[in-house]
């Protein structure tokens, strides 16, 4: 029961940060076939109940694909582009159609000992996307094969204001009374920032984005992306995922993230615990956070010097630092400047650590940097195994408090720790718990 409890007193700032936002959230047409789409649905409900107004896009690859091979239709490309002819168009129709109603029926569903029961979830669809044909290119006719050209903002809106979940398929209509197969990643794109979305969210069969051995990055800065898209490789829908992440950050979205569609319960990881479950990409991340080097070093000094002299921190040496250089965290400013950094020890005892050295350029301060270097700290000790973080600070109490740091005491440091308390510092003690 303690748990539980403390489960949901952790996840309340996330459910008030969240709430009245808008989320945009993209689902491949493997995500609806998937045997996790049910609980994906219950989730979506969940946010729902939360006050979070969403938009859902679909795709239909499989089912379109599926629908082909019914009527013998061999599917057609050109750049990794359907081309879409009338026998292929009437394909799409069909296939669109009955992605379209499984979700809906999922969404509607309300039995009783279901997570759904009492949800009475709102559908909103219909001829919200104007599109226009992609045309003739490198001597390629596309026919029905389309672009978005605008989204109905206004009706969606509307429609969330009303307690609504808007729906949007990947068919578009033209002025004409045409309908073309879109690409739905664009849509998603385009609809997150069509309606300052807070975040747009994209279900992938992947976890995330991988670093070159293999692990999970759990935060990208936007100019980081170009890199992990050439890394993609032929993982084509993973490429387009992570590029409809960058392409929204770029124009006004605040967070892109790319989470997997077969893991139970990973969009509320994602959203309402700090470690989350896939990989977050931040319009405000043109700072890349790294682990500093030792041609840091100079830079570093630089950046705790001032704020050695003012006592917030304990002088460190150009030659100590050189020796330690390996415990920091640095964040970089495009422009190569170090506008952040924080360290962290490691105790013996193989659990906890100390935070140190967290200090923020002047110039750059009130910009959530030394969040975000918190946030990377937490992520690099869970790694490690450490389920404690201790702080000691004389001037920052209140922001560490706000940072889920507890007051401790003395007693509570580890023996090594605590044999080397400055008593003229007297600075206070922070514990905080890790996952």
């Amino acid at each position: 029961m303690s748990d539980y409890v403390k489960f949901l007193r952790d996840t309340s700032p996330y459910i008030n940060a969240h709430r009245g936002k808008t989320f945009v959230l993209a689902l491949t047409g493997e995500a609806i076939a998937h045997g996790n789409f049910t609980n994906i649905v219950h989730d979506i409900a969940l946010l729902h109940s939360l006050g979070i107004k969403l938009v859902l896009v679909h795709g239909a690859r499989p089912q379109i694909e599926e629908r082909l091979a019914h009527c013998a239709i061999a599917p057609r490309f050109d750049q990794n582009t359907r081309i879409t002819d009338s026998a292929t168009m009437a394909c799409v129709k069909d296939a669109v159609g009955s992605a379209r109603i499984t979700i809906e029926a999922k969404l509607s569903t309300g039995a009783v000992n279901s997570p759904m029961h009492g949800a009475r979830i709102r559908v909103f669809g219909g001829n919200l996307i104007t599109a226009k044909p992609l045309g003739v290119r490198d001597g390629v006719d596309f026919h029905h094969t389309g672009e978005v050209r605008r989204i109905d903002q206004k009706a969606i809106q509307k429609q969330m204001d009303d307690g609504a979940l808007v729906l949007l398929s990947p068919i578009g209509y033209s002025p004409t009374g045409e309908a073309f197969n879109l690409n739905f990643e664009d849509i998603a794109t385009q609809a997150s920032v069509s309606l300052g979305a807070e975040k747009l969210i994209m279900f992938s069969a992947d976890n995330g984005i991988c670093d070159a051995d293999g692990n999970l990055i759990k935060m990208l800065s936007l100019n980081e992306v170009p890199k992990y898209l050439t890394m993609q490789g032929s993982n084509l829908a993973l490429q387009r995922d992570l590029m409809a992440c960058y392409q929204a950050c770029e124009n006004g979205v605040l967070r892109s993230h790319i989470i997997s569609y077969a893991d139970n319960g990973a969009l509320l990881t994602e959203l309402f615990t700090r470690e989350g479950s896939g990989t977050l990409i931040l319009k405000n991340g043109k700072e890349v956070i790294r682990q500093a080097t030792i041609d840091d070093v100079g830079g570093l000094l630089e950046l705790i010097e001032p704020l050695e002299q003012k006592g917030v921190l304990v002088k460190r040496s150009r030659e100590l630092l050189e020796t330690e250089i390996t415990r920091f965290t640095v964040m970089q400013h495009a422009e190569g400047t170090l506008v952040g950094c924080a360290a962290l020890y490691p105790f013996s005892d193989g659990t906890s650590a100390e935070l140190a050295c967290v200090a923020t350029h002047p110039d750059f301060q009130n910009r959530g940097f030394a969040t975000r270097l918190l946030a990377q700290i937490e992520i690099n000790a869970s790694q490690k195994g450490l389920k404690q973080l201790f702080v000691l600070t004389t001037h920052a109490s209140d922001w560490f408090r706000e940072k889920g740091f507890a007051e401790s005491s003395l007693d509570d440091l580890p023996t090594e720790r605590k044999s080397l308390y400055n008593f003229q510092r007297k600075s206070r003690i922070f514990c905080k718990n890790l996952p």
